[in-house]
């Protein structure tokens, strides 16, 4: 292995040690002072054969039998207080540990960039909140200790042994020898295996979650058996893994155990073989055996605590994996912003405060200048030196055959996408000026499949807008035509928002309403009525042409019903812009936007001649 390779894994090895260290730093004292415990602990464990060898000499009469039986006892309760404050001690220790890590990671999930997380199976990201975590929570609060506790504990017994036989401590310290190696030998295979299966656990977890989201296309197709078998294969070479951990874990033991009891067997037989010469007195032989049958203790412990402490290297290497991934600028400290022009900051409850602009009523209130984007360094422009200019007010439609670029152009303004040349803007700033929370603040975003937010009702309208009141969230559930259906459920506003107590359609609206109750200066819409019937369309376009009249609106269009009312359409194709204007203007101008329309009046309406509605 060259000497770069080398140095690499140590750097890697030195990288996840850091992490385990930034977990432990802030509780440096507790864990001291659980180390001080769990010292003492052995300090009374090495003290009780000995007390043990007191009893046994006051049968000869050279001392009295209530003293050693009285240490013995005193002993045993300083022992048993110990071990209940350490355990209280580090079981919380453990607890606040592993909630600081699930904190930290959850609250950086979303202040990542879209683009990168999405591209990680949400399964698998939850296996690292969850199960990966638990293996941090050992590895930083038990390990250390557990591994400088069962060491000293060890070289105790050992230097008592010598204190009462050298030669016996001879045998016992071969036998250590011998099986530490083979233990040590085995378990950077049975960690590799463990890491391994944990792996196959979270790409189980990311195929699951899929399945689940996916779960009535999933039975409408008859596929349970062959998605199922999908899922399983992780489960599958989880348990492969596992199996192997096991059993190599089981051999380990086997040799421990076995190692130990020869030694015992041996000291017996030696020892024996030296009292009947004279050479050692049986106080000292049975305080001998009894350390010998301690021996497993520690070096149970070393083994347990040196696989956990592998285990939470190998879950802080997957977390690293997750915390390399880029934040969005603006979070963890880096906000920029300080070349805006004369900001003025609001503050909200439980929002970031947002940076209001100054506005010209002449300006486009959001702007893209020979914008072009990809996502993947490889992959092909999704839009090609857009130039695209939303007026401050008035309703702007996006058509186009799929992927012709019109989500792009929504991931470009709301800033989960970066451009790779050209410049965007709102109200005339430059988005580089600009954090994305503060260019986001501008926006709401209806999404087509409009995705459930957990919590109630009530939580889902106040997201972006926590100051609104009772009387707001009514005006604007009566504008998408649900506020006499969310009077009859029986907890009103407060109802839990899942993925079955409303319809597809009745959770659009929901969004659309979070979006109007908002008021930002551009609502984004995308196909926000896919899934309501022609009567709540009607209603909600009229909803929309009332905000558009204040503000402005821009919708990716699939439907003639959203596209005829619009002020202005853009008709796009393979990445660029090809025509704007009217509905009549770009019926008599261009041939891909006549396609489209005859195409969505085979959908919406009996067809007639395109030339008869030209005008």
């Amino acid at each position: 292995m060259s000497d770069s390779l080398v140095s690499s894994h140590e750097s890697i090895r030195l990288d996840r040690v850091r992490l385990l260290w930034s977990l432990a730093r802030p509780h440096w004292r507790t864990l001291a002072l659980g180390l001080l415990l769990a010292l003492l602990g052995s300090a009374l464990e090495l003290a009780a054969p000995m007390a043990t060898k007191l009893v046994l000499d006051s049968l000869n009469g050279s001392l009295q039998l209530a003293w050693p039986v009285t240490i013995l006892l005193g002993l045993l309760v300083l022992g048993a207080l110990i071990a209940v404050w350490q355990g209280f001690l580090l079981g919380g220790l453990a607890e606040r540990v592993i909630l600081g890590a699930r904190e930290s990671l959850v609250r950086r999930y979303l202040r990542i960039e879209l683009l990168p997380l999405t591209q990680r199976p949400a399964g698998e990201l939850i296996t690292r909140v969850t199960s990966d975590t638990v293996l941090l929570r050992e590895a930083v609060t038990s390990s250390v200790i557990g591994l400088v506790n069962g060491t000293v504990l060890l070289i105790g017994i050992l230097v008592l042994m010598g204190t009462l036989d050298l030669v016996l401590l001879g045998i016992c310290t071969g036998a250590v020898v011998v099986v530490g190696a083979a233990f040590m030998t085995l378990m950077p295979a049975i960690a590799k295996a463990y890491e391994k299966a944990q792996e196959s656990l979270g790409h189980m977890g990311g195929l699951l979650e899929g399945a689940l989201r996916a779960l009535r296309t999933v039975k409408a197709s008859r596929a349970e058996e062959p998605i199922g078998d999908r899922i399983l294969a992780g489960a599958r070479t989880a348990a492969a893994h596992g199996v192997r951990a096991v059993r190599r874990e089981t051999v380990a033991w086997v040799v421990v155990y076995s190692g130990i009891q020869l030694a015992v067997i041996a000291v017996l037989a030696v020892g024996a073989w030296r009292v009947s010469a004279g050479l050692l007195e049986v106080s000292s032989l049975i305080a001998f055996l009894l350390y010998a049958f301690a021996l497993m203790g520690p070096i149970e412990e070393l083994s347990r605590q040196a696989s956990a402490l592998q285990s939470g290297v190998a879950a802080a290497a997957r977390i690293r994996e997750v915390e390399a991934l880029p934040l969005e600028a603006g979070h963890g400290g880096d906000v920029p912003g300080a070349g805006v022009r004369a900001p003025a900051v609001r503050h909200r409850p439980g929002v970031r405060a947002r940076v209001v602009l100054p506005q010209d009523p002449e300006r486009p209130v959001a702007e893209l200048r020979a914008v072009t984007a990809r996502y993947a360094p490889d992959a092909e422009p999704a839009v090609r030196g857009v130039d695209l200019a939303v007026p401050r007010r008035g309703h702007m439609a996006l058509v186009g055959p799929s992927g012709a670029g019109k989500t792009t152009v929504f991931s470009l303004l709301l800033r989960f996408l970066h451009p790779e040349s050209g410049q965007l803007l709102v109200d005339g700033v430059p988005y580089d000026e600009l954090a994305p929370p503060d260019i986001r603040a501008h926006f709401a975003y209806v999404e087509q499949d409009a995705p459930v937010i957990p919590g109630s009702i009530r939580d889902n309208l106040l997201i972006s807008h926590p100051e609104a009141t009772a009387e707001d969230m009514w005006r604007v559930l009566g504008d998408v035509r649900l506020a006499r259906h969310i009077e009859e459920l029986s907890e009103g506003l407060d109802t839990p928002l899942t993925s079955t107590s409303l319809s597809g359609g009745q959770r659009q609206r929901i969004a659309l309403a979070r979006a109007l109750l908002h008021a930002p200066g551009i609502l984004l819409l995308d196909e926000a009525t896919a899934q309501v019937d022609a009567v709540t369309e009607a209603a909600i376009g009229e909803c929309v042409r009332r905000h558009a009249e204040r503000s402005a609106v821009v919708t990716i269009a699939h439907r003639l019903s959203t596209v005829v009312h619009a002020d202005r359409i853009v008709v796009m194709d393979a990445g660029r812009v090809r025509a704007a204007g009217t509905h009549g203007e770009l019926l008599r101008a261009d041939a891909l936007y006549r396609e489209l329309v005859t195409a969505l009046h085979i959908a919406d309406a009996p067809a007639e001649p395109v030339e008869a509605r030209a005008d």
